[in-house]
This record gives structure tokens, C-alpha cells and sequence, in this order.
């Protein structure tokens, strides 16, 4: 277990978003600063269809809980709808939530709202030296620092499947890119060029695409 650095320093009774991208250990930090909390994950097959169908189920179940307990939505970006619901719950009864997620790209994109200023927003990064006791370098430049990849004995096939999943559930799902070839060449290239200063026409001719597409690639 690690110790994070990341605490939700000046929350007090406000309620927040969780950022931060896939296996940083959002779900595994608000577990252990928050064991008391009701909790919400939206990765179960079962939650996720009953709320998506009735997102006013959240108001039911949690008007059966002491209002000045915590709530956590874990996974929050699967069912924007959710939000107006707990908006309401913030403004009427003061409820407080945590709202964790790997990016609000399908909220915005969905036109549901972001509490309108409601919500402090934090965000989780991988791993940091401080965190990690007996830290070595040579397996953080190999191995990567999301908690799972540090440890690994084979980190390439974790890394391989981590890239698969980004460029199927965040590329693709979301249309950022109809080149998903180009792309994962311009993953391979760009991380090669870390350190360096940034030159888009010689990583336009290595990936085959313009300097124009390199620059939007970045954007994504």
C-alpha cells in the first residue's frame, strides 16, 4: 500500500471531482480516506444499468443515509445525467459528494453540467518518488509509475494492454482521432522525443501524417 501525497486539503464541507487517469489509484485512495462513505461504482455492470436507468435513484437510496455523511461516485463520466441529481442534493440538503473519474471529455461532450462551480476540483497523478519507500530510478524510467506497472516483473505486457485500452476506450469510443494507426505510431515517436524539443515536421515524416495533424495528436 502506498501512502499518497494527494490530500483534500480545504475541502471542508464542499464537495469535490476526482480526476485523474486509469489505474492512478483514485478508487483506491478514496477507499482508505473515506471507509465510511456510501459508495457508488460505476464499473459494476449492475449499478451502472440500474442508475442509468433511473438516475433519480441515487436521491432515493441516499435519502435513507445521515445527510452529512460523505458519498462517493466512483467512475462518474459513464452517466453524466447522474449530476443533475446530485446537484440538487448539494443545493436542497447539503449533501456532500467526492466524484472520481479518468476525464470529464464525455461529460462536457454530453452537455451535462459540472455543478456549476459547486464542486472543487483535485486531480490524482501516478506515483511520486516521496511515496514509494526503497524508490528506484532504473525501474521507474522502465516500468512507468501508475502503482500496478511500478511493481510488475513484466511491465511490457501491462504497459502493451494499458496502451490498448487507452486507444480503445479513449480514442476511439470517443472519435478523437479516425486514424488510430497513425496515432499509435505518434505514441511510440512522442515518447521517444520526451526531454527534447518538440519538432513536429520530423515527427510528422516519422509517423506519415502532416505537421498540422502532429500538432492536434498533441492536443489529444
Amino acid at each position: 500500500m502506498y501512502i499518497r501525497k494527494q490530500v483534500f486539503s480545504g475541502l471542508g464541507q464542499e464537495s469535490a471531482f476526482l480526476w485523474g487517469a486509469r489505474q492512478t489509484g483514485k478508487s483506491t485512495l478514496l477507499k482508505m480516506l473515506y471507509p465510511d462513505a456510501q459508495y457508488f461504482d460505476l464499473l459494476l455492470n449492475d449499478e451502472f444499468e440500474r442508475l442509468q436507468r433511473s438516475p433519480a435513484l441515487l436521491r432515493e437510496i441516499l435519502s435513507t443515509f445521515d445527510p452529512s455523511s460523505m458519498t462517493i461516485v466512483d467512475e462518474i463520466q459513464r452517466i453524466p445525467a447522474l449530476l443533475n441529481e446530485i446537484q440538487w442534493l448539494i443545493v436542497n440538503h447539503n449533501r456532500k459528494f467526492i466524484l472520481s473519474g479518468s476525464s470529464p471529455r464525455n461529460i462536457l461532450r454530453s452537455g451535462a453540467n459540472l455543478l456549476g462551480g459547486r464542486a472543487i476540483r483535485y486531480e490524482l497523478y501516478p506515483l511520486v518518488y516521496p511515496e514509494i519507500n526503497d524508490f528506484d530510478l532504473l525501474k521507474a524510467l522502465n516500468n512507468g509509475l501508475l502503482p500496478r506497472h511500478y511493481l510488475s516483473s513484466n511491465p511490457k505486457k501491462l504497459l502493451s494492454a494499458y496502451i490498448g485500452s487507452y486507444l480503445k476506450d479513449e480514442i476511439m469510443t470517443e472519435a478523437r482521432t479516425r486514424n488510430v494507426s497513425s496515432f499509435t505510431r505518434f505514441l511510440e515517436v512522442a515518447a521517444f522525443s520526451n526531454g527534447e524539443m518538440v519538432n513536429y515536421a520530423n515527427i510528422a515524416s516519422d509517423c506519415g501524417v502532416s505537421a498540422p495533424t502532429i500538432k492536434e495528436y498533441f492536443q489529444i
